[in-house]
């Protein structure tokens, strides 16, 4: 008896070990300013780019919840800049696998975020989610591939362009022309010496 209880006691233990040692075999990183999506592959142990990737994007507290817990709080204040998008591919048994989605800010000041929506499926489990920050993340996306700085895009650029007033200002001065344009012509129409 007491063999059996050590057993079932070593195994509930065991368990959770076992599925937080379960990590992506692939990691898809797409946003504004690739050329193309970025992909990090490799094998599920400590040290690999895969997995120091996955770690300094919060892959593991965010699937799985972590104590003591990284997650920050809340949103972080501010614009984050723009959002990419990471999508984890996790092996499952039988052949199953899991797709895990994070929102990435590379840009995000003073370091990138990450957020992971609660509710995802991963083995018997859900996503606990919430946000990440870290201060490595970023150049290790740049060192694969991610542009050292955001670049605008042609939505951003549109977008500060209608946000910033200029356009209010645009259709002022066409209003102001038209108006003078207007009095030009009735001025013409009426020369000296003529009736009206």
């Amino acid at each position: 008896m007491k063999t059996t209880l050590v057993v079932l006691a070593v195994a509930a233990l065991a368990l959770p070990a076992t599925a937080l040692a379960k990590g992506p075999s692939a990691a898809r990183i797409d946003g504004p300013g690739l050329g193309k999506a970025i992909t990090i592959t490799g094998p599920e142990q400590e040290g690999s780019p895969l997995m120091d990737f996955a770690q300094q994007a919060g892959f593991f507290p965010a699937a799985f919840g972590q104590e003591p817990d990284p997650m920050l709080p809340d949103r972080p204040n501010g614009n984050l800049g723009p959002k990419y998008s990471i999508d984890y591919k996790v092996p499952g048994p039988e052949g199953k696998s899991f797709e895990i989605n994070q929102d990435l800010y590379p840009y995000a000041k003073p370091y990138a975020v990450t957020y992971t929506a609660s509710g995802q499926e991963i083995f018997d489990v859900t996503t606990k989610g919430g946000w990440y920050q870290s201060p490595l993340l970023k150049q290790t996306l740049v060192s694969a591939g991610l542009p050292a700085k955001s670049k605008p895009t042609a939505s951003s650029t549109s977008s500060s362009f209608f946000s910033t007033g200029r356009l209010g200002s645009l259709a002022g001065g066409a209003a102001l022309l038209i108006a003078f344009g207007s009095v030009l012509a009735r001025r013409r129409r009426r020369r000296p010496g003529t009736t009206a």
